[in-house]
């Protein structure tokens, strides 16, 4: 059965699918959110060492008026005072060496201090703001790498909704017991299970999503799932600015997904994976029902279509298959074009591309917090730009053609890193300008470079090209939580390091050919001949998503 022939008939989005569609997209939002949690419930609070005979040993607080003189630090030229975390000065009546003697003064003055230092082993922590030092970045993506693996080939075996719900829910559990976690090895090996779960959601839906609309409109329904991925990530900004507590964090983008274990009885699975499958009368019961919601009733031709998949589909695919060409393995493409010095030489640029993409997009979004101003509000903006990010994406893709879309805005995003890295960061609104316009150029690079790469790819190994790429960009995410402890040596390190590595694949892009509107390759030879001829018919917009 042609799915896409029944959607021409029964509406391409209508009442059923917009309903159905709009279910989707919750889970994507929850799941932006507990992809990027760690940005808070991983951050570094102020601390101190803790001074024997002056901080109260149940309660101590963090800022005292005698702190200055107790504990070696910095005073800025606004007469702020900032400690050391790790050194503290000897008293005069102790011996610093991990112990500490009886206190023999009744108040902290400055008499009861020397000049010397020593290392202390107890800490007082800022608790306006209760967050868990440890940084756990690397781990989450390691289980985004691991996740996506697993989920995918679940999917593809037992059906998209059930291994949809099955991942929303690990998710959630493994996120609540991260924040019930009362140790540090515990709470690492619940974030690395959340990632796990995580790295199913957003694939899943966004599959189920296009799955079930018409050709013209796949387009718009991944435009919108990353509106709603977007608005998940800024939440968790919004969240941690106003608890404070990494705990309030963590439970709040995780409880609420417990509530999607209901899609089971409500949301319907894919027609096209039930149809792939053979589960023709499932597959018809859903068709109907979606026919009865838009108000269309089904053409006879359709309904006798029915009937003739569901008696005879096997016969009808076996004579199908015996009658036609066999295609070329996949093992067989993959070696040609592993020969072909054009597709590695272009390949190897896609990987550049994609390490650069993901190694900028994810470490802009965790340096926003060590920005000059609010780093909650900083953090949000940081992904609300996204939104007009993907949008612009999609108008320049097909307005200026996919080169100029990716090499320009790479240049756009190394020409804002490097300039703001030399801004003054009292200039507050400037240096969060031009940040948000550095990621707003990144976001646009990453969302062409998806549909780019997988224009450039033979059909045969279309599907396992990207998947390797995707694979690569993971080891550009992973290195992304280190990046803002390179500020702490030279502040505006991480913006040249990102203006740097963007300007270098702006440069490179211009090297591929143009895929607009061009067939997309089904052999390394219409592969290799890419932008050498112009009597490529028009590319389909939605076409590389089903290969």
């Amino acid at each position: 059965m042609d799915f896409d022939r029944v959607l021409d008939e029964i509406g391409e989005f209508g009442k059923f699918q917009l309903t159905n569609y709009l279910l989707i997209c919750l889970p994507v939002f929850f799941g932006a959110a507990n992809s990027l949690s760690y940005v808070f419930t991983a951050g570094v609070p102020n601390y101190r060492c803790f001074v024997p005979n002056c901080d109260d040993p149940h309660q101590p607080n963090y800022d005292e008026s005698w702190m200055h003189y107790a504990v070696p630090g910095k005073t800025d030229s606004n007469g702020i005072f900032t400690p050391e975390q790790c050194k503290i000065f000897i008293q005069n009546n102790m011996t610093m060496s991990r112990g500490y003697s009886v206190p023999t003064f009744e108040e902290c003055s400055p008499e009861m201090f020397t000049s010397k230092e020593d290392e202390c082993s107890r800490w007082v922590f800022d608790k306006s703001e209760k967050t868990i030092v440890e940084e756990v970045g690397t781990m989450h993506f390691l289980g985004i790498v691991s996740g996506s693996f697993i989920f995918g080939v679940l999917a593809d075996r037992y059906g998209r909704k059930i291994v949809l719900i099955l991942s929303i829910l690990f998710m959630s559990i493994t996120g609540i017991g991260q924040a019930l976690s009362g140790d540090y090895i515990t709470f690492i090996v619940f974030a690395y299970l959340n990632a796990v779960g995580t790295s199913g959601v957003y694939p899943l839906a966004f599959i189920l999503g296009v799955e079930m609309v018409g050709r013209s409109k796949r387009e718009m329904s991944g435009n919108v799932l990353n509106y709603f991925y977007a608005l998940g990530e800024a939440a968790v900004g919004l969240v941690a600015w106003l608890s404070g507590n990494w705990v309030t964090v963590q439970l709040a983008v995780s409880a609420p997904p417990l509530l999607f274990a209901l899609y089971y009885w409500i949301v319907p699975e894919s027609v096209r994976w039930l149809l792939a499958k053979k589960h023709t009368h499932k597959a018809g019961r859903i068709i109907k029902r979606a026919a009865k919601v838009n108000g269309v009733v089904l053409s006879d031709s359709i309904l006798a279509t029915f009937v003739d998949n569901e008696d005879g589909m096997s016969d009808s695919k076996e004579g199908m298959v015996g009658q036609s060409e066999k295609p070329p393995s996949q093992i067989a493409v993959m070696k040609e074009a592993l020969k072909s010095k054009t597709l590695m030489i272009r390949f190897v640029i896609l990987i550049y591309n994609w390490i650069t993409n993901a190694f900028v997009y994810y470490g802009l979004s965790l340096n926003s917090t060590s920005l000059s101003g609010n780093k909650y509000l900083n953090y949000a903006l940081v992904c609300l730009i996204e939104i007009p990010g993907y949008t612009l994406a999609w108008i320049a893709m097909n307005k200026i053609g996919r080169r100029w879309s990716l090499g320009l805005s790479l240049l756009l995003c190394a020409v804002t890193c490097c300039t703001g890295a030399f801004i003054d960061a009292d200039l507050i609104w400037a240096v969060v300008s031009l940040f948000l316009v550095g990621k707003l150029g990144i976001t646009i690079s990453f969302s062409v470079l998806y549909t780019y790469s997988a224009e450039m790819i033979p059909t045969v190994i279309r599907s396992a090209g990207v998947g390797a790429l995707s694979t690569m960009a993971r080891f550009g995410a992973m290195m992304a939580p280190f990046v803002p402890l390179l500020g702490l040596y030279v502040k505006p390190l991480p913006l040249i390091l990102f203006g740097i590595l963007s300007l270098f694949g702006g440069i490179t892009a211009f090297l591929f050919p143009e895929t607009l509107k061009k067939k997309l390759p089904d052999t390394v030879e219409e592969a290799e001949n890419l932008g050498k001829t112009d009597n490529d018919i028009e590319l389909q917009s939605s076409s590389f998503k089903e290969s």
